[in-house]
């Protein structure tokens, strides 16, 4: 009985408060200012990772690109071999 209450309780606030942030945040106002934001930060991280990608560079260490590289590469052969070696279990039955 108390949950059914809390339940209805919260549909109740959570409705209002759709209904609310949906009339906000289809707002101009906070839409361009969210936005800029936005660009802001993704301008910031590109450049963060920009440095910390030189920084590896420079001690030598391979980037995250480098490794991703070398991931799909090995992810590559271990296909391979997989296909090899269903090729010699057919060969053999």
């Amino acid at each position: 009985m108390i949950w059914d209450m809390w339940k209805q309780g919260f549909a109740a606030w959570e409705q209002a408060t759709a209904q609310y942030m949906e009339k906000v945040l289809t707002n101009p106002a906070v839409l361009g200012p969210a936005g800029a934001m936005l660009s802001a930060a993704m301008k910031t991280k590109a450049a963060t990772d920009r440095v910390v990608a030189d920084w590896w560079s420079t001690m030598g260490l391979p980037t995250r690109r480098d490794q991703e590289r070398a991931l799909h590469k090995l992810n590559q052969l271990e296909s391979r071999l997989y296909d090899l070696e269903e090729q010699l279990i057919a060969k053999k039955a």
